[in-house]
């Protein structure tokens, strides 16, 4: 009950001197609003950084030659990566093989579900008389195209007969087959279109026509009309078309639901260091996931983030110094008033309470509008940037903890003022 009397009292004393309570706030309404936006807005971004490297595939692990004792580090998940460019090039005596990867998924069969590899064939041109597209050939096995989750919307996908015979075969893009044929997507499926690559002319039958996606890549380009989308080609005949017979230098293992993909990923390393290049004096494989570097950037992001918010916060202590200026101003106004009180048998504890509670509440008003002009400027912020706005409530919840913490702090000094106050000397003062 005294408390909820106490805060009528700081209530009606900040009502009564509008134009002061709301210039000695603006230092806590500023200081709370840049942490929180700093702190929203380093959350929205760790967000959306954590949704698209999601998008990429959160369950694949990336396995990779790598040269060793040259710039190698390790990592804090355990894994090694390459720090600076390879110098030598792996002979294929150094290449993974067919029946490396087969043995593999044997062993990890409870923990991968597939192996995704792919061939870069390269990038051409589509030209008709009046239209053009431009393209990117890239081979995917049977396990590769799975993952990628293409829409079909014509036509079929690539079969187990087109990977094994290596077939010139493939998925168009929507955006593709719009430029070429026109929007009737069916009636591309079956024809066949010549892409003009390294001044050579290669022949592919659409056998499929599938949903074109933007991705942050296409921004890259000068404009739509030169974007680049997919054609999906088997892998035998990628590699047929890049004269590669010989292994392979990377592959992605998909792994399988509810494992955890860090630990699978330190495993599969060690299995294939130990099982295949132990005497391998060049060379060694290397393993990353996405899940490693989702949790490295969300680390990098909020680091960042608490470093500037700690920085905004020094406004704060400056805000808490106008609070104390202020209350030292109210004191001396209200001598009388103090005086009468402790006349009237109120102890030093509850003036002492008074003035505290007048300072929380003071602060506590500022860090209420601070903590809406801080969503609001991330709100904007975030909107600006294309990012979905992802408040951070341990922020708020602390900002508006720590209003009460300055206003407890840089109340107490006036408060203990005013209660060990004579009240026949506060009586007598004019």
């Amino acid at each position: 009950m005294l408390i909820w009397e106490n805060t009528k009292l700081a209530l009606n004393g900040l009502i009564a001197n509008k134009m002061r309570s709301f210039l000695t706030m603006i230092g806590i309404v500023i200081g709370i609003a840049s942490v929180i936006a700093i702190m929203t807005l380093g959350n929205s971004i760790g967000m959306s950084v954590r949704q698209s490297m999601d998008s990429l595939g959160a369950n694949q692990i990336v396995a990779g030659i790598q040269k060793k004792n040259t710039g190698q580090k390790i990592s804090s998940e355990g894994l090694t990566y390459l720090d600076g460019p390879r110098v030598e090039k792996p002979s294929e005596t150094d290449l993974i093989t067919q029946e490396m990867l087969d043995e593999i998924k044997e062993r990890f069969a409870r923990e991968i579900m597939g192996i995704s590899l792919t061939e870069q064939v390269g990038e051409g041109k589509i030209q008709t008389a009046e239209k053009r597209a431009y393209v990117e050939i890239t081979g995917y096995n049977y396990d590769g195209l799975e993952n990628e989750r293409l829409t079909l919307l014509a036509g079929r996908t690539l079969t187990e007969r087109d990977q094994e015979e290596g077939r010139n075969v493939v998925l168009a893009s929507e955006k593709m087959v719009r430029k070429i044929f026109g929007d009737h997507l069916a009636d591309a499926v079956g024809n066949t279109v010549e892409v003009l690559m390294d001044k050579q002319y290669v022949k592919y039958t659409i056998v499929g026509v599938y949903q074109y996606e933007e991705s942050a890549m296409d921004f890259t380009v000068s404009s739509e009309d030169d974007m680049r989308s997919v054609l999906y080609l088997p892998l035998k005949a990628a590699r047929e078309q890049k004269h590669n017979t010989s292994g392979y230098t990377r592959f992605t293992a998909l792994a399988a639901p509810g494992v955890n993909v860090e630990e699978v990923s330190k495993e599969l390393q060690r299995h294939m260091n130990e099982q295949y290049y132990r005497n391998n004096e060049s060379f060694q494989i290397s393993a990353m996931n996405m899940e490693a570097m989702v949790k490295s950037v969300t680390r990098m992001v909020s680091g960042i983030s608490l470093v500037i918010a700690a920085i905004g916060g020094i406004s704060l202590l400056v805000g808490g110094i106008g609070v104390m200026n202020i209350m030292l101003v109210s004191i001396t106004e209200r001598t009388r008033e103090i005086g009468t009180r402790k006349a009237l048998g109120a102890d030093n504890n509850s003036i002492r309470i008074q003035f505290i509670m007048e300072s929380v509440v003071l602060c506590m008003i500022g860090g209420v509008l601070g903590v809406l002009l801080g969503i609001g400027v991330a709100f904007a912020a975030t909107r600006a940037m294309g990012y979905q706005i992802s408040p951070s409530l341990y922020g708020i919840a602390a900002s508006v903890g720590f209003s009460a913490l300055i206003g407890i702090f840089f109340g107490y000094y006036p408060a203990n003022r005013a209660a060990k106050m004579d009240p026949i000397e506060a009586l007598r003062y004019e």
